[in-house]
């Protein structure tokens, strides 16, 4: 009997251990189309809460703001439902506006840039138990996003390299991977390399345009993501309508993927270009959308990396050089456009804003094709070839105008104008969240299928959604899914979680 006891005690000692080396991944059986509001916080004005980021060991919430002063305020986020700022870290003794927050390993990488724009950047690495300062980090100009790689050892930052006003000092638009076990050496990486294949890349939906503007000049990377093994990062790169894919090993930019343009004289892609026709009316136009994406996140299945972007568009406008023009202002071809005094009267198509760069294909100064800014849609993009696998087409404005959150005010511009774009797996299945900045709310898709996801549900949020961040339940203080919105128009951020399935 003793013999038998000892044998037992033995298997389970053995079986612990075993089960000590793989732990059981967490789950819970939750339904992704029940997110509702949990709690909410108003941490400050315009520019008060921009970009989220969280640290499961102390269950502090990271949030970029900058108000009155730039700073990360520090969030107790233990209980969502009542969450308060504890602290703060000052952004004086680094720069001027804090940009973008990243989390990782106990660690908080913030992108920082200068108090001149056009200047070198930092990332500041703190602690997240003491907020100590553990390295700072000189990057590229103007370092709008910043992310840790899944497995802690890079810091990769998009470094937007943006004109001044006068657009007479353009820095070069840049990488930089910063090697965190390294002691964080750091390599930037600029686009000069391209260059020799601009005509190619251009004739694919590239675009450099800026004035006086080198092609590395010219380009402006806006957001990342990463691949879960930690090898290869995609860049949008916004202004010039591409993505970017980059090798972390070699810290090597490897692609570009031109994304070429939408076609809203279709019935899937119809659309309202005017916010002075006192309805909102989709239908279609002879007009093309530049999908220029801002947010990117990173789905793999089956060996392709699916990489979902919000098409938001964002216009270059300056005092020494702008791109925009209302369709009224412009000279239409009049074979292309027969009608084109009609076209532009106001409650037709005279308000969209388009750009001058794009359309005047035969070079007689009149516009055969006109090109607005973004797609009013998210995608989804092949990131081994950048081949277009989906599009939500006009559901994201439908779905917003259904729900009576359309801005009309918004039709000549962008719609509802989506920004922010993450991805987590809440229950059984793989969900995308998607901010758009003019509707002030976050739609959720089911993308089981990543090339035909399924819209669930719309969550109202602040004003002007700007971070997007899903917290899975292993990590989440609650242990369920939350999504955590920060909004940059009111200083708001509201948490939502998903009801449980029985």
């Amino acid at each position: 009997m003793k013999k038998l006891i000892l044998s037992l005690a033995l298997a389970c000692t053995f079986l612990s251990c075993q089960n000590n080396d793989s732990e059981p991944e967490f789950f819970v059986n939750e339904d992704p189309a029940t997110f509702a509001e949990l709690g909410t916080i108003d941490i400050g004005d315009v520019g008060a809460a921009e970009i989220s980021a969280y640290d499961p060991r102390t269950k502090r919430l990271f949030v970029v703001n900058n108000g009155t002063v730039n700073k990360i305020d520090v969030i107790d986020f233990a209980d969502p439902s009542n969450m308060k700022v504890t602290g703060a870290i000052s952004m004086a003794p680094y720069g001027g506006a804090v940009n973008s927050v990243s989390v990782a390993n106990e660690k908080l990488a913030a992108a920082i840039e200068s108090t001149d724009k056009q200047a070198t950047g930092k990332v500041a690495v703190f602690r997240t138990t003491d907020l100590a300062e553990l390295k700072v980090i000189s990057v590229g100009a103007l370092p709008d996003m910043v992310t840790f790689s899944p497995d802690g050892k890079y810091i990769i930052t998009a470094n937007e390299g943006e004109p001044n006003d006068a657009y007479t000092n353009d820095p070069v638009g840049s990488i930089s991977i910063i090697s965190v076990e390294d002691n964080y050496a750091v390599t930037t990486v600029d686009f000069n390399t391209f260059a020799s294949q601009a005509t190619a890349l251009k004739a694919k939906g590239l675009r450099i345009f800026g004035a006086n503007a080198s092609f590395a000049q010219d380009i402006e990377p806006e957001y990342i993501t990463v691949s879960s093994d930690s090898k290869t990062a995609w860049v949008t790169l916004q202004e010039n309508n591409a993505i970017a894919k980059i090798d972390l090993a070699s810290k090597s930019i490897t692609q570009i993927f031109p994304l070429g343009f939408k076609n809203y004289n279709t019935d899937e892609n119809v659309i309202d270009p005017s916010d002075r026709d006192n309805a909102i009316t989709f239908a279609k136009w002879n007009v093309k959308g530049i999908y220029m994406p801002d947010a990117i996140a990173v789905y793999e299945e089956g060996g392709i990396p699916y990489l979902f972007t919000a098409n938001e568009g964002d216009a270059r406008e300056y005092a020494g050089y702008s791109e925009i023009a209302r369709a009224s202002t412009l000279n239409f071809d009049a074979t292309a456009f027969p009608t084109a005094s009609t076209l532009k009267g106001t409650a037709q198509l005279g308000r969209l804003n388009l750009t001058k760069t794009l359309g005047d294909t035969d070079g007689d100064g009149d516009y055969d094709e006109l090109y607005s800014f973004g797609a009013r849609s998210f995608s989804v993009w092949n990131g081994n070839d950048g081949s277009l696998l989906f599009d939500s087409k006009s559901e994201l404005d439908k779905k917003c105008a259904e729900a009576s959150l359309y801005d009309d005010t918004r039709s000549d511009d962008k719609g509802v104008e989506p920004e922010g774009i993450t991805i987590g797996k809440v229950g059984t299945k793989p969900v995308a969240f998607v901010g758009m900045e003019r509707a002030d709310a976050v739609a959720v898709y089911d993308i089981s299928n990543p090339k035909a996801p399924v819209f669930l549900q719309l969550l109202k949020c602040g004003d002007a959604p700007e971070g997007v961040l899903y917290i899975p339940a292993k990590n989440s203080p609650t242990k369920k899914s939350l999504l955590v919105v920060s909004s940059e128009n009111d200083g708001v951020v509201k948490v939502y979680q998903p009801k449980t399935i029985q």
